[in-house]
């Protein structure tokens, strides 16, 4: 008999684009079968992940620093590669001023995007978490000097009137090397390692067909998404479900341990990571 699963991740459409063939039955399941999916904020699975709520989860690879004690990460459905990172923002007038002494807001405490301010800016102490869709918004009207705004707000900031200061993607593939990873998907260490298998490979087989079958996707992705535009989902999902989305692969995997050892040697946490073959 199958085991019964939960399952959480984003709203975001790179989310439910990669999800859509798994949670409507066009994946075969043989050991698991799923509740159904919760999707929230990324930051709140994240929150969720400390307290290991759910069976498997979408997670910055930044929390995902702070669970390898509960979780293992999966090598399908990841957000990882190059010219997709967080980026600084600020408003008109600021663009010249040293952003070491702004008051910036992150969509979280535990996102990749709050781990790459520590490490481009170790210094900056003064940042204030919001939600990522509310960020633009009070970078506009001054409540914060800048924003490190990810998702959908990358095409759209332009409209608020804001400037990119850094694309801190753009900054961490220069400095290493290696394409910037920003989320992974992680199933609850203490499954059987059949059924971990079994929803790594589920997973990888839902980003293929959703390949295969775009159109199919597009009423589940809109049914969740903050910008109905057809152009901005197409350009979401385009930058955000790659080759890495199907398989981490060894290139994507080092990228996952130098943004988890540069985490460490900053102090943001200290757990090793994980590889399962």
């Amino acid at each position: 008999m199958s085991r019964q699963l939960s399952i959480g991740y984003s709203p975001c459409p790179n989310d439910t684009f990669i999800f859509y063939a798994l949670m409507h039955g066009r994946i075969p399941l043989h050991h698991v079968r799923f509740s159904p999916p919760v999707l929230d904020d990324v930051e709140t699975l994240n929150s969720w992940a400390l307290d290991g709520r759910l069976d498997v989860t979408k997670l910055s690879f930044h929390a995902l620093g702070h669970v390898l004690d509960k979780y293992t990460m999966l090598k399908s459905g990841a957000a990882l590669g190059r010219g997709c990172g967080p980026l600084l923002v600020t408003r008109s007038g600021l663009e010249k001023e040293d952003p070491a002494d702004w008051k910036i807001a992150i969509p979280g405490r535990y996102t990749t995007a709050a781990l790459l301010l520590k490490l481009f800016l170790p210094d900056h102490s003064q940042t204030v978490i919001m939600r990522f869709d509310e960020i633009m918004d009070a970078v506009a009207d001054g409540r914060v000097d800048g924003g490190i705004i990810i998702h959908e707000s990358r095409f759209t900031y332009q409209e608020y009137g804001l400037l990119c200061i850094q694309d801190l993607g753009r900054w961490w593939e220069t400095d290493t090397g290696l394409p910037i990873p920003l989320g992974c998907i992680a199933a609850r260490s203490s499954l059987v390692p059949q059924e971990i298998t079994e929803v790594d490979q589920a997973i990888r087989s839902s980003v293929q067909w959703a390949h295969a079958h775009p159109d199919k996707c597009n009423a589940y992705i809109k049914q969740y998404a903050r910008e109905l535009n057809d152009q901005v989902i197409s350009s979401h999902v385009g930058l955000y479900v790659n080759d890495f989305s199907v398989q981490l692969g060894d290139e994507g995997l080092a990228a996952v341990k130098e943004l988890l050892s540069r985490g460490r040697e900053a102090g943001a946490f200290s757990n090793e990571l994980k590889d399962r073959n």
